[in-house]
């Protein structure tokens, strides 16, 4: 069977929040990571508040980094955790929100991550991120999954660093053009879906949307990979 896993920066919901629901809607995904996600005033409240119209749930606890990872109706959430990644001073705190997840017998380890404009310190997230990943995976016999807003292109360290311990979906099956920000011209693929290596990849690029819908709803635009998981 074919499963969608999409990442999305929500950009803090600052932007079009009608053009928001609409885009989230229109990934259809069955597991959704979202970075920039609420995390003060009411945050749980509107995390769910954001996740309901689209038939998703918030799978993950806490708030760190404001990263979490939505399901949809077919996906069994089996655990969940959420970790706080390494301090660097003078940064914003950033984290990883991991979903166990069930869909038809597969068992996907899903991360939602977003990485710093701070090269020292994405770099560091990055191999600190795939650690508690494969620590996740390997408790529950789970295949990864690790999505997120890398902030930086697949030519340079932290991306290039993920790419070899787990296979870029855009890489291995490019839908469209595959850029991600700014939404409104895009320029740079800084979003990015990774997989465990031999996952089967249908598709992985863009959601189709109207584009003033993309454009007004965040600065980033979403990404969706279409994997095969099962027999």
């Amino acid at each position: 069977m074919t499963i969608r896993v999409a990442t999305y920066n929500l950009h803090g919901l600052r932007d079009d929040r009608a053009a928001l629901a609409r885009v989230v809607a229109a990934l259809d995904a069955d597991v959704l990571c979202v970075q920039e996600a609420p995390r003060f005033v009411r945050w749980r409240a509107r995390r769910a508040a954001l996740a309901a119209p689209a038939g998703l749930a918030v799978a993950t606890p806490g708030r760190v980094g404001g990263v979490a990872v939505l399901v949809g109706r077919r996906v069994r959430v089996l655990h969940a955790e959420s970790h706080a990644l390494r301090t660097f001073l003078g940064l914003e705190r950033r984290g990883l929100a991991v979903a166990v997840v069930q869909v038809k017998g597969a068992l996907l380890a899903v991360g939602s991550l977003h990485l710093d404009l701070h090269d020292p310190a994405r770099l560091h997230h990055a191999a600190e991120a795939v650690a508690l990943m494969e620590a996740a995976a390997g408790r529950h016999g789970a295949q990864i999954v690790l999505a997120g807003d890398v902030n930086e292109q697949a030519h340079q360290p932290a991306w290039r660093y993920l790419s070899g311990r787990l296979a870029d979906c855009y890489a291995v099956a490019p839908k469209g053009d595959g850029l991600t920000f700014p939404a409104a011209g895009p320029s740079v693929r800084i979003d990015g879906v990774f997989a465990a290596r031999g996952t089967r990849v249908v598709s992985c690029g863009v959601v189709d949307a109207a584009m003033p819908d993309l454009a007004g709803a965040s600065d980033h635009l979403p990404v969706v990979a279409e994997l095969r998981v099962g027999h």
